[in-house]
């Protein structure tokens, strides 16, 4: 049986990515976060076309798939994009298909060069 390097756990938490990512209003309000970081529940909803309930509904996912974060200042709850889970997986996915993308054109570079 072949060993993988990656976990189960890294396998839940890029499914959980996936998952919460692959629904527009959450993708809207991670861009909203992107462009000023540090919103609250109010201030998020002031952008967007949906009750309180649902964002705070689609912040639970992200919070669950460790897409945004927390902290409390006082009676407020702050609200912050966190990068990570997403370049994790640009580095799982993305890197490697570009790195053969890149090897191959290279090759080919080379080929073409050797023959002249």
């Amino acid at each position: 049986m072949a060993t993988s390097a990656v976990t189960d756990a890294d396998d839940s938490q890029a499914d959980a990515v996936f998952r919460a990512l692959s629904d527009r209003s959450r993708r809207l309000l991670l861009d909203t976060l992107r462009e000023r970081n540090g919103q609250t529940l109010t201030e998020l909803c002031a952008g967007l076309a949906m009750a309180r309930q649902s964002v705070s509904k689609h912040l639970a996912v992200l919070e669950g798939a460790s897409l945004v974060t927390t902290v409390r200042r006082g009676r407020e709850k702050l609200h912050y994009l966190n990068p990570a889970p997403i370049n994790e997986i640009a580095e799982r996915w993305i890197s490697q298909y570009d790195q053969q993308r890149v090897s191959a054109l290279a090759d080919l570079k080379r080929a073409l060069e050797d023959k002249t």
